[in-house]
């Protein structure tokens, strides 16, 4: 419903909702920034267990802490056995980020620190990295066993993204694949206030536990307009079909002003930072793969929305077919988002808490004015 009031903005654009030292995204130069440093060094220089330090303790790891950091990670791998069971009792047809908000909210009473006050920083910190390590089994694991496949348990000595892939298909990566997931993990870690990250912030200000913020968070980037994007972003792709195809089905979309996945972003004024990293990692993916189709695809409709609409791509596009060109499964693109952003939303809600205040906006009532009640038997 459409309102003037003032100070009313739809979807809460513009409104200030919070101060936070965890990112900053310069509009004017399109730049994303983690905690002071450039996303485009983290993902080119360091790795995502580097990112996840510096989202959940604000500095960059000496080696040190680095090495103690993989351990602690490596050691906490593993989930109890009943998720498994769990997973074996959802039905079949239930999509990943489904499997994905019930497993974590049933691992929440299987935490060391499950009895811990909402506000103990320290143990919210051990939370975090517990859950860090956690998704990418629930992810890979959760897919095998819906489809019939036996459990791959994860490897200590690998990392975040090799673990993924790992678990995932059983045999450890070649080093491009996991290189290419590990840096996505680290262009989708974090980005302020994104909807995901509110709705955990919103969760826990009411002093909830943060396991209850990331369900809140996973059930919101499921949407299609979050981080359902990637996975919509590919099905339009394959609905294109050929290169041929690809400048007509994106003008006859635009001329019929259907939605175009994967272009534009509110936050972003010139182009989405990421986008460009993740575009360079697709196009290589879909030469290893002996099939450039899809990048050739997507290089025309980057094209033509540039012509007819001066969009730009966001991170969601490159992402879908260079996943896809990775033998990555189309459902699992959303999934993937979780187990990178978990330390941007564990970064929040932990901030969050330091200086809570519940979150209770207002609202302008458009209903009817005031009316008299009336007896039910004289209601006509």
């Amino acid at each position: 419903m459409a309102t003037t009031a003032p100070n009313y903005s739809p979807g809460l654009e513009g409104v200030i909702a919070g101060i936070s030292t965890i990112s900053d995204i310069d509009v004017e130069a399109s730049r994303l920034i983690y905690r002071g440093y450039d996303v485009h060094e983290l993902a080119k220089q360091g790795s995502f267990e580097e990112t996840a330090y510096l989202l959940l303790h604000g500095t960059l790891p000496t080696q040190t802490e680095l090495d103690h950091f993989h351990q602690t990670l490596a050691g906490e791998y593993e989930v109890p056995d009943y998720i498994y069971d769990i997973f074996r009792a959802t039905p079949k047809n239930a999509h990943p980020m489904d499997q994905l908000k019930v497993a974590v909210g049933a691992l929440a009473p299987s935490d060391p620190d499950y009895s811990a006050s909402p506000t103990d920083r320290d143990a919210n910190l051990r939370k975090a990295v517990r859950m860090t390590a956690k998704m990418g089994n629930l992810v890979a694991n959760g897919w095998r066993i819906a489809h019939d496949q036996e459990v791959v348990k994860p490897d200590g000595s690998l990392n975040i993204a090799q673990n993924f892939l790992y678990m995932l298909n059983g045999t450890k990566p070649e080093e491009f694949a996991w290189k290419a997931i590990d840096t996505s993990l680290v262009l989708y870690a974090e980005h302020g206030f994104n909807a995901s990250t509110f709705a955990a912030r919103v969760t826990v200000s009411s002093l909830s536990d943060i396991y209850s913020g990331v369900v809140s968070a996973i059930g919101t980037l499921k949407g299609n307009l979050h981080g359902g994007a990637n996975e919509k972003a590919m099905e339009m792709l394959m609905e294109i079909g050929s290169v041929e195809n690809a400048e007509p089905f994106i003008r006859d979309a635009l001329t019929h002003k259907k939605k175009i996945m994967g272009f534009g972003h509110r936050e972003y004024r010139i182009s989405d930072s990421r986008a460009g990293i993740m575009g360079e990692l697709g196009k290589e993916a879909a030469r290893r793969s002996g099939n450039e189709k899809w990048a050739e695809i997507a290089d025309i409709c980057e094209r033509v929305m540039k012509e007819e609409k001066n969009l730009f791509p966001n991170v969601d596009f490159p992402a879908a077919y260079a996943y896809y060109s990775l033998g990555v499964p189309i459902p699992l693109y959303t999934p993937i988002f979780a187990i990178s952003r978990i330390t941007g939303w564990c970064a929040n809600m932990i901030e969050q808490l330091d200086d809570n205040r519940i979150m209770r906006p207002k609202s302008i009532y458009a209903g009817e004015s005031l009316r008299d009640y009336v007896p039910i038997a004289n209601r006509h």
